[in-house]
C-alpha cells in the first residue's frame, strides 16, 4: 500500500453543529433536511460539482427556491457552512501518514474550494494530489475521477486505499481495483487504514 486518498466533506470537513441549518429551516417552514436537499441535489449544485456552474450560481437557486431577498439569501448562505469544522484529530493523523505514503483528496466539490482549502482551512498542503470535481468536469463515483488521481501519483490501483462516507464513492473506488474505506467515523477510519497499511503485500 503505497497511498492513501481522502474524501473532504463527511470525512475530514464535517458538520460539527446542525442547530442554525435547523433554525433556517424552522424560519423558513421547511422539513428537516430540507434546505440541505436546496443546497446539494439542485440542477445548479450539481452542474457546480462538474465545474459547469459557480458557487453563486448555486446560492442564486437557493434563494430564487426559497424567494429569499438578497439580504436574507447572503445571511443564509453565512450561516449554511457556519459551523463546518475541520476534524483536527483526523487531519494530525492524515499527516503523519505522509511520512510513510502518498496522501491525496478526491472531493465532489464546486469551484470554490481549492481556495477555501488553501486558506480557510489551511490543509491544502497536506494532499498531493488534491483533485476536485469541479475542475476535472467528472464527479465521484465516475471511473475515471479515481484513475486520474491514480495517474498523477504514478500508481497502480492495488496500491492505494480511498476514503469516504458514501457508499456510492466507495463501490467506484473498488471497481476500478483500490481498496476502499467507507467511513463512518475518524476512529472507525483511521483503524482501518492502520490496518490496510499493516497487511502484507501479496507473495510476502
Amino acid at each position: 500500500m503505497r497511498a492513501v486518498v481522502w474524501d473532504l466533506g463527511g470525512v475530514i470537513l464535517r458538520t460539527m453543529d446542525w442547530s442554525r441549518r435547523s433554525a433556517w429551516e424552522d424560519r423558513l417552514g421547511l422539513p428537516r433536511m430540507q434546505l440541505t436537499r436546496l443546497v446539494f441535489e439542485s440542477d445548479a449544485s450539481r452542474l457546480a460539482t462538474i465545474g459547469q456552474a459557480s458557487d453563486d450560481d448555486v446560492w442564486a437557486s437557493v434563494a430564487a427556491a426559497l424567494s429569499l431577498d438578497p439580504p436574507t439569501a447572503q445571511q443564509l448562505r453565512h450561516d449554511y457552512f457556519a459551523d463546518d469544522r475541520i476534524d483536527a484529530r483526523l487531519m494530525d493523523f492524515i499527516r503523519q501518514l505522509r511520512s510513510r505514503v502518498r496522501v491525496g483528496m478526491i472531493t465532489n466539490a464546486w469551484p470554490g474550494i481549492r481556495r477555501a482549502l488553501e486558506t480557510t482551512f489551511a490543509i491544502a498542503d497536506a494532499f498531493d494530489p488534491l483533485v476536485v470535481s469541479a475542475e476535472e468536469g467528472i464527479a465521484k463515483p465516475d471511473s475515471r475521477i479515481y484513475q486520474v488521481t491514480l495517474e498523477r501519483m504514478g500508481l497502480e490501483p492495488a496500491q492505494a486505499v480511498f476514503v469516504d462516507d458514501f457508499e456510492a464513492n466507495v463501490a467506484g473506488a473498488r471497481w476500478v481495483g483500490m481498496q476502499a474505506v467507507h467511513f463512518t467515523s475518524a476512529p472507525q477510519a483511521m483503524a482501518a487504514v492502520r490496518a490496510l497499511l499493516a497487511a502484507p503485500e501479496a507473495g510476502e
